[in-house]
C-alpha cells in the first residue's frame, strides 16, 4: 500500500516523533527519559493517563525553534515514505514557546521553511494549531489568539485534543470563535474514550471535521446527522485499538461507519507509539474488510474535500488522486 497515494488529517507532530529522533536529541540536550522506553527501545504504552505522561515527556525534548524544524523534517519524511501527499499536523503552541505569540512566530517561521521544502518533493503539508482540553479554556485562549494571528499560510485550522472527559467542550467556544472569525478550519477529538454526547457537544463549535468520532456508531441517529451533514470522521483504528478503545480489527466500526454513508478517513494519530504506519493501517483495514484501492481513493477525496488547505492546492490533489 505504499505506492497508493494517500492524505492525512490526524497526526500529533510530537506524537509523530521517530524514538530514534527523542533519544538522539534528549542525549544531546542531557535531558533525562527514564521509563519513556521499553526494552525494545520503542515508547512505553499501556493506558491513556500513562501515554499522555510519555507524550509530554518526549515533547520537553523539543525546547528550540531548530528542534521543532528537525523534528517536522523527520515527521514529513516518513509521511513521504507512506505515499503521503498531503498532511495536517496538530502542532500547539503550549509546547511552541508556552503559549506566547511572539515566541510561536519563531517556532512557526522555523518550521514553515521545512514545510516548503518537502512541498517541494511532493510532500504538501499544514497546521492545525491544537487546544490542550486538560490545561483549560484560558490556555485555549492564547493558543487561538496564535492562530487567529498566523493563519492563511501553513497554519489552516484550530482543533482541540487532549484529556477528552475534562470539562465541555462549549467551556472552549470563544477560542473557536476566534478562529472561525480568522477563517481558520475547525475540528475537534470527541467520540474516542467518551460517548455520543461528546460528539454532539464538539459539533456545538462549529466543526466540520471530528478527531476519532468513532463512538458515533452506538447513537444510530447520530451517525444519519454526520452522514447527511457531511461531517468527516479522522478516523485512527490502529490507535483505537492500541488504546483498548475498540477491542480488535473485527469489530472496529469504521467499515459500518462508511456503510452507513459517513465520511471516514484513516490516519495514524500517533504512529510510532502504536507501532504503525499509514501504509500498516492500509494494509489491515484491506485484510479486515476487503477493501481495495476504490475504497481507499473515495476516501482520500473525502479527506482532501475536508482538508483546511487552499483550493488550489485542493484541486491539484484532487486531480494527483484521480
Amino acid at each position: 500500500m505504499k505506492s497508493l497515494k494517500k492524505v492525512e488529517l490526524h497526526l500529533h507532530i510530537e506524537g509523530a516523533a521517530p524514538p530514534a529522533f527523542v533519544r538522539g536529541l534528549a542525549a544531546e540536550k542531557g535531558h533525562d527519559l527514564s521509563g519513556v522506553f521499553d526494552h525494545r527501545g520503542q515508547y512505553r504504552l499501556r493506558r491513556f493517563k500513562d501515554f499522555l505522561k510519555v507524550y509530554d515527556a518526549i515533547s520537553g525534548v523539543m525546547e528550540t525553534p531548530a528542534d521543532y524544524a528537525r523534528l517536522l523534517s523527520a515527521v514529513l519524511s516518513e509521511c513521504g515514505e507512506q505515499g503521503v501527499v498531503y498532511a495536517e499536523l496538530f502542532v500547539s503552541p503550549e509546547f511552541c514557546g508556552g503559549g506566547d505569540l511572539s515566541a510561536w512566530r519563531d517556532y512557526l517561521g522555523a518550521m514553515e521553511e521545512v514545510a516548503r521544502t518537502y512541498a517541494l518533493s511532493g510532500v504538501e503539508s499544514r497546521a492545525i494549531l491544537t487546544c490542550i482540553r486538560h490545561l483549560g479554556p484560558d490556555r485555549a485562549k492564547r493558543t487561538a489568539i496564535c492562530a487567529a494571528e498566523t493563519g492563511g499560510g501553513w497554519v489552516a485550522g484550530l482543533g482541540l485534543a487532549g484529556a477528552e472527559d475534562v470539562g465541555e467542550a462549549r467551556d472552549y467556544a470563544w477560542a473557536f470563535d476566534c478562529a472561525r472569525e480568522a477563517q481558520l478550519g475547525l475540528t475537534a477529538h470527541a467520540g474516542e474514550f467518551c460517548g455520543p454526547d461528546s460528539i454532539r457537544g464538539a459539533l456545538e463549535l462549529g466543526v466540520s471535521r471530528i478527531g476519532h468520532g468513532i463512538r458515533a456508531i452506538e447513537d444510530p441517529a447520530l451517525v444519519r446527522y454526520l452522514a447527511d451533514k457531511g461531517v468527516t470522521l479522522e478516523v485512527c483504528p490502529g490507535s483505537n485499538i492500541a488504546l483498548q478503545v475498540v477491542r480488535d480489527w473485527q469489530t472496529h466500526p469504521i467499515a459500518r461507519l462508511a456503510d452507513a454513508s459517513v465520511r471516514v478517513t484513516v490516519s495514524t494519530d500517533d504512529p510510532p507509539f502504536f507501532q504503525t504506519s499509514l501504509s500498516r493501517e492500509y494494509d489491515r483495514l484491506a485484510e479486515t474488510f476487503g477493501w481495495g484501492e476504490s475504497e481507499f481513493r473515495q476516501m482520500n477525496l473525502w479527506a482532501v474535500e475536508a482538508a483546511f488547505c487552499d483550493e488550489d492546492t485542493r484541486t491539484r490533489l484532487k486531480k494527483e488522486l484521480a
